[in-house]
């Protein structure tokens, strides 16, 4: 069955353009690539264009991939990463934000006061020079490794601690200076 086969023999196969052994990685890499390009966008419709962009990539690239330089997963994410950041360079957001209607309860104001914070985050991360919102997007969000995020940026660990510390202290000082 195809689902015993390992990525690396899927990916050769594809390059070959057995779309069957594309369309098994596809199932078991979609929802992981839809919730990286959600990290880098924060809109669920923007983050499933880019998933589906990126397998389109990846399909008709695949004869370019590599397996002495990264795993099939890390080939993916990165396509999924630089499709995101792609749709973020060609459309910016506006800052504005919908004004929503606040339930005077208690429990609604905590609820609302997490969404302001967590909306002034994703202002705050968007800021953030490219690499090192992908850092943070990796290692925080994802949950990736040190390492395995380094790999997947193409930096070492060291630079990778290093975009990890200066876009902490950016968020840190976009947080302090609007109020969070």
């Amino acid at each position: 069955m195809a689902d015993d086969i390992p990525d690396e023999q899927l990916m050769a196969r594809t390059a070959t353009g057995d779309r069957a052994a594309f369309d098994v990685l596809a199932g078991r890499y979609l929802l992981r690539l839809r919730r990286a390009a959600l990290r880098v966008l924060g809109e669920p419709a923007a983050a499933e264009d880019v998933a589906q962009d990126a397998l389109l990539r990846a399909w008709t690239r695949a004869a370019s991939y590599d397996p002495r330089q990264a795993s099939v997963s890390t080939w993916l994410h990165r396509i999924t990463v630089n499709a995101a950041i792609d749709r973020l360079r060609a459309i910016r957001p506006s800052g504005a934000m919908p004004e929503e209607l606040a339930d005077p309860a208690p429990a609604a104001e905590a609820a609302l006061m997490m969404q302001e914070r967590n909306g002034l985050l994703a202002k705050a991360i968007a800021t953030l020079p490219d690499r090192q919102r992908e850092a943070i997007a990796l290692t925080y969000e994802q949950g990736w490794s040190g390492q395995d995020a380094a790999r997947a940026l193409s930096v070492s660990t060291r630079a990778l601690e290093g975009l990890l510390h200066r876009g902490r202290k950016v968020l840190r000082a976009y947080l302090e200076a609007h109020g969070a």
